[in-house]
């Protein structure tokens, strides 16, 4: 069973947008951008989504575990 392409690669996508949250910060200071202003995280928002990608870090271990099987895992996956 391999679940490496249902929800890991929005884990690391949002990982990716975390760490450009800054840049993206300063991008919307220019005058030009300011439109998209409104839409912009809060610095709470963003402190939830960083827990929620650290709570997601040990699904995503055992998922990637998982898949480097090629065989039913069910097993295991009551062990988890």
């Amino acid at each position: 069973m391999d679940v490496k392409t249902r929800w890991n690669p929005i884990l690391e996508l949002r990982e990716r947008v975390y760490r450009l949250h800054e840049f993206t910060r300063q991008w919307l200071k220019n005058p030009q951008y300011s439109d998209y202003r409104p839409h912009f995280m809060t610095q709470d928002d963003w402190t939830i989504v960083k827990y929620v990608m650290e709570g997601l870090r040990p699904f995503r271990y055992c998922t990637l575990w998982k898949s480097k099987r090629h065989t039913v895992t069910l097993h295991h996956v009551i062990t988890v």
